[in-house]
Protein backbone atom coordinates (compact mmCIF):
# COMPACT_ATOMS: atom_id res chain seq x y z
CA UNK A 1 0.00 0.00 0.00
CA UNK A 2 2.80 2.39 0.86
CA UNK A 3 4.55 1.65 -2.46
CA UNK A 4 1.55 2.91 -4.46
CA UNK A 5 1.34 6.29 -2.80
CA UNK A 6 4.02 8.11 -4.87
CA UNK A 7 2.46 6.78 -8.08
CA UNK A 8 -0.94 8.05 -7.04
CA UNK A 9 0.47 11.47 -6.18
CA UNK A 10 2.21 11.78 -9.56
CA UNK A 11 -0.99 10.80 -11.39
CA UNK A 12 -2.95 13.40 -9.47
CA UNK A 13 -0.38 16.10 -10.32
CA UNK A 14 -0.48 15.24 -14.03
CA UNK A 15 -4.26 15.23 -14.37
CA UNK A 16 -5.53 17.86 -11.98
CA UNK A 17 -2.54 20.12 -11.51
CA UNK A 18 -2.73 19.93 -7.59
CA UNK A 19 -0.42 22.14 -5.56
CA UNK A 20 3.01 20.79 -4.57
CA UNK A 21 2.27 21.37 -0.90
CA UNK A 22 -0.71 19.05 -0.91
CA UNK A 23 1.33 16.45 -2.76
CA UNK A 24 4.14 16.76 -0.19
CA UNK A 25 1.71 16.39 2.70
CA UNK A 26 0.17 13.34 1.11
CA UNK A 27 3.64 11.84 0.46
CA UNK A 28 4.82 12.33 4.05
CA UNK A 29 1.61 11.27 5.71
CA UNK A 30 3.03 7.75 6.07
CA UNK A 31 -0.21 5.94 6.81
CA UNK A 32 -2.53 3.91 4.65
CA UNK A 33 -5.63 5.88 5.63
CA UNK A 34 -4.16 9.18 4.34
CA UNK A 35 -3.09 7.51 1.11
CA UNK A 36 -6.51 6.06 0.63
CA UNK A 37 -8.21 9.42 1.27
CA UNK A 38 -5.90 11.16 -1.23
CA UNK A 39 -6.52 8.49 -3.86
CA UNK A 40 -10.26 8.73 -3.50
CA UNK A 41 -10.21 12.53 -3.77
CA UNK A 42 -8.50 12.60 -7.24
CA UNK A 43 -11.05 12.79 -10.17
CA UNK A 44 -10.71 10.36 -13.04
CA UNK A 45 -9.13 11.87 -16.22
CA UNK A 46 -11.33 12.26 -19.34
CA UNK A 47 -10.07 10.72 -22.64
CA UNK A 48 -10.25 13.07 -25.72
CA UNK A 49 -9.14 12.27 -29.28
CA UNK A 50 -5.83 14.21 -29.62
CA UNK A 51 -6.65 16.04 -32.90
CA UNK A 52 -9.85 17.32 -31.32
CA UNK A 53 -8.13 18.52 -28.17
CA UNK A 54 -8.38 22.33 -28.17
CA UNK A 55 -5.25 22.65 -26.07
CA UNK A 56 -3.13 21.17 -28.90
CA UNK A 57 -4.51 23.24 -31.81
CA UNK A 58 -1.51 25.55 -31.84
CA UNK A 59 1.03 22.77 -32.09
CA UNK A 60 -1.12 20.99 -34.68
CA UNK A 61 -1.27 24.12 -36.86
CA UNK A 62 2.48 24.61 -36.48
CA UNK A 63 3.24 21.04 -37.54
CA UNK A 64 0.72 21.33 -40.38
CA UNK A 65 2.53 24.41 -41.72
CA UNK A 66 5.91 22.68 -41.33
CA UNK A 67 4.74 19.50 -43.10
CA UNK A 68 2.98 21.44 -45.88
CA UNK A 69 6.08 23.58 -46.44
CA UNK A 70 8.34 20.52 -46.51
CA UNK A 71 5.96 18.75 -48.93
CA UNK A 72 5.82 21.86 -51.15
CA UNK A 73 9.62 22.15 -51.21
CA UNK A 74 10.02 18.45 -52.04
CA UNK A 75 7.37 18.71 -54.78
CA UNK A 76 8.82 21.91 -56.25
CA UNK A 77 12.42 20.64 -56.26
CA UNK A 78 12.01 16.94 -57.03
CA UNK A 79 8.59 16.08 -58.44
CA UNK A 80 7.74 19.18 -60.48
CA UNK A 81 10.94 19.19 -62.63
CA UNK A 82 10.45 15.52 -63.38
CA UNK A 83 6.81 16.05 -64.33
CA UNK A 84 7.77 19.08 -66.41
CA UNK A 85 10.41 16.99 -68.20
CA UNK A 86 7.87 14.25 -68.89
CA UNK A 87 5.32 16.76 -70.20
CA UNK A 88 7.95 18.46 -72.37
CA UNK A 89 9.15 15.12 -73.78
CA UNK A 90 5.58 14.15 -74.52
CA UNK A 91 4.88 17.51 -76.19
CA UNK A 92 8.07 17.26 -78.24
CA UNK A 93 7.13 13.74 -79.32
CA UNK A 94 3.62 14.84 -80.33
CA UNK A 95 5.02 17.81 -82.25
CA UNK A 96 7.57 15.54 -83.93
CA UNK A 97 4.84 13.06 -84.88
CA UNK A 98 2.70 15.89 -86.27
CA UNK A 99 5.64 17.26 -88.27
CA UNK A 100 6.39 13.77 -89.63
CA UNK A 101 2.72 13.28 -90.53
CA UNK A 102 2.71 16.64 -92.34
CA UNK A 103 5.91 15.70 -94.19
CA UNK A 104 4.43 12.37 -95.23
CA UNK A 105 1.23 14.11 -96.33
CA UNK A 106 3.19 16.55 -98.49
CA UNK A 107 5.24 13.68 -99.92
CA UNK A 108 2.03 11.78 -100.68
CA UNK A 109 0.47 14.83 -102.36
CA UNK A 110 3.64 15.30 -104.44
CA UNK A 111 3.65 11.62 -105.42
CA UNK A 112 -0.01 11.83 -106.44
CA UNK A 113 0.65 15.00 -108.45
CA UNK A 114 3.66 13.37 -110.16
CA UNK A 115 1.57 10.28 -110.93
CA UNK A 116 -1.23 12.36 -112.41
CA UNK A 117 1.28 14.37 -114.48
CA UNK A 118 2.93 11.16 -115.73
CA UNK A 119 -0.49 9.68 -116.49
CA UNK A 120 -1.51 12.80 -118.41
CA UNK A 121 1.78 12.75 -120.34
CA UNK A 122 1.32 9.05 -121.14
CA UNK A 123 -2.24 9.70 -122.31
CA UNK A 124 -1.05 12.58 -124.51
CA UNK A 125 1.74 10.44 -125.94
CA UNK A 126 -0.65 7.56 -126.58
CA UNK A 127 -3.09 9.96 -128.26
CA UNK A 128 -0.28 11.32 -130.43
CA UNK A 129 0.84 7.80 -131.37
CA UNK A 130 -2.77 6.87 -132.18
CA UNK A 131 -3.21 9.97 -134.34
CA UNK A 132 0.07 9.31 -136.15
CA UNK A 133 -0.87 5.67 -136.68
CA UNK A 134 -4.33 6.68 -137.89
CA UNK A 135 -2.85 9.23 -140.31
CA UNK A 136 -0.29 6.71 -141.60
CA UNK A 137 -2.97 4.06 -142.02
CA UNK A 138 -5.24 6.54 -143.80
CA UNK A 139 -2.41 7.60 -146.13
CA UNK A 140 -1.54 3.96 -146.81
CA UNK A 141 -5.19 3.10 -147.44
CA UNK A 142 -5.57 6.11 -149.73
CA UNK A 143 -2.49 5.07 -151.67
CA UNK A 144 -3.72 1.48 -151.96
CA UNK A 145 -7.19 2.69 -152.99
CA UNK A 146 -5.69 5.01 -155.59
CA UNK A 147 -3.55 2.14 -156.92
CA UNK A 148 -6.58 -0.17 -157.03
CA UNK A 149 -8.68 2.49 -158.74
CA UNK A 150 -5.91 3.13 -161.30
CA UNK A 151 -5.60 -0.59 -161.91
CA UNK A 152 -9.36 -0.91 -162.28
CA UNK A 153 -9.43 2.07 -164.65
CA UNK A 154 -6.65 0.55 -166.74
CA UNK A 155 -8.43 -2.81 -166.81
CA UNK A 156 -11.71 -1.17 -167.72
CA UNK A 157 -10.00 0.80 -170.50
CA UNK A 158 -8.36 -2.37 -171.80
CA UNK A 159 -11.68 -4.21 -171.52
CA UNK A 160 -13.52 -1.46 -173.40
CA UNK A 161 -10.83 -1.48 -176.10
CA UNK A 162 -11.04 -5.24 -176.35
CA UNK A 163 -14.84 -5.04 -176.52
CA UNK A 164 -14.67 -2.39 -179.19
CA UNK A 165 -12.20 -4.48 -181.20
CA UNK A 166 -14.37 -7.55 -180.79
CA UNK A 167 -17.40 -5.54 -181.78
CA UNK A 168 -15.67 -4.19 -184.89
CA UNK A 169 -14.46 -7.66 -185.79
CA UNK A 170 -17.90 -9.11 -185.19
CA UNK A 171 -19.53 -6.45 -187.33
CA UNK A 172 -17.03 -7.07 -190.12
CA UNK A 173 -17.71 -10.77 -190.00
CA UNK A 174 -21.42 -10.11 -189.92
CA UNK A 175 -21.14 -7.96 -193.05
CA UNK A 176 -19.16 -10.64 -194.83
CA UNK A 177 -21.60 -13.34 -193.75
CA UNK A 178 -24.57 -11.21 -194.77
CA UNK A 179 -22.96 -10.39 -198.09
CA UNK A 180 -22.14 -14.03 -198.78
CA UNK A 181 -25.65 -15.10 -197.83
CA UNK A 182 -27.27 -12.39 -199.93
CA UNK A 183 -25.02 -13.13 -202.90
CA UNK A 184 -25.85 -16.79 -202.73
CA UNK A 185 -29.56 -16.13 -202.48
CA UNK A 186 -29.51 -13.61 -205.33
CA UNK A 187 -27.42 -15.85 -207.54
CA UNK A 188 -29.92 -18.59 -207.04
CA UNK A 189 -32.79 -16.26 -207.70
CA UNK A 190 -31.43 -14.15 -210.57
CA UNK A 191 -28.08 -15.60 -211.36
CA UNK A 192 -26.59 -12.23 -212.51
CA UNK A 193 -25.30 -10.61 -209.24
CA UNK A 194 -21.63 -10.60 -208.27
CA UNK A 195 -20.21 -10.92 -204.68
CA UNK A 196 -18.67 -7.42 -204.70
CA UNK A 197 -21.97 -5.81 -205.60
CA UNK A 198 -23.73 -7.63 -202.80
CA UNK A 199 -21.03 -6.56 -200.26
CA UNK A 200 -21.35 -2.92 -201.34
CA UNK A 201 -25.13 -3.09 -200.90
CA UNK A 202 -24.84 -4.65 -197.43
CA UNK A 203 -22.28 -1.99 -196.36
CA UNK A 204 -24.62 0.78 -197.49
CA UNK A 205 -27.48 -0.82 -195.52
CA UNK A 206 -25.36 -1.11 -192.33
CA UNK A 207 -24.17 2.49 -192.61
CA UNK A 208 -27.66 3.59 -192.86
Amino acid sequence: MTGSVPHTILLAQATTGAAPAAAQAAATGGNAAGATATQTSVPEPTTVFPPFDASTFGSQILWLVICFGALYIITARAVQPRLAGIVKARRDKIEGDLAEAERLRLATDKAVADYEAALAAARGKAHGIAEATRAASKAELDAKRAAVEADLAARMSAAESSIQTAKTTALTNVNDIAADTAAELLSKLTGAVTLDEVRDAVAQVVKG
